[in-house]
C-alpha cells in the first residue's frame, strides 16, 4: 500500500508527464469551473507565472525547461492540482494563496492565448 506522499508524487508525475508531452484528454466543458480570461491574465502577471512560462504562455528555460501554457490541454482539474503540488523550482500554490476560481481564471487566460504557428505558416527566413 502506497503512502499519501507517494501517491501524491505518483500524481504529479502523471500530471507532468501528460502536460509535458499533451497526452491529455480534455474534460467535458460542462464539468469545468468557469475562468474569467481577463481576471485570469491580471493573476498571471501578477502572480509572476509569466517570469518562467513567458507572457504569451510560450515557455521557455529556468532551471530546466518550462513548458508552453498558451492553449493549455490539462484539464482544469488537472491543471489545478498541478498547482497545488508543483514539482522542481515551480511554487505549489495551496487553496488559501489562490483560489479553485482563480486557478480556473488563470486557466481561461492560457486557454485564450494563440498557441504556436505550424511550422508550414512560419515564414522562411530571407537572406541565408
Amino acid at each position: 500500500m502506497m503512502s499519501g506522499t507517494v501517491k501524491r508524487l505518483a500524481a504529479v508525475a502523471a500530471i507532468a508527464g501528460a502536460f509535458a508531452t499533451g497526452n491529455v484528454v480534455a474534460s467535458r466543458a460542462e464539468d469545468a469551473p468557469a475562468g474569467d480570461a481577463v481576471n485570469g491574465k491580471r493573476l498571471y502577471l501578477a502572480d509572476g507565472c509569466f517570469e518562467c512560462h513567458g507572457r504569451a504562455g510560450q515557455g521557455g528555460r529556468f532551471n530546466y525547461l518550462t513548458p508552453a501554457l498558451a492553449q493549455i490541454a490539462l484539464p482544469v482539474e488537472s491543471f489545478i492540482a498541478f498547482l497545488r503540488e508543483a514539482p522542481n523550482d515551480m511554487p505549489s500554490f495551496s487553496a488559501d494563496v489562490l483560489s479553485d476560481k482563480d486557478a480556473a481564471d488563470i486557466h481561461a487566460y492560457l486557454s485564450s492565448l494563440p498557441g504556436p504557428k505550424a511550422a508550414k505558416d512560419i515564414p522562411p527566413i530571407l537572406n541565408q
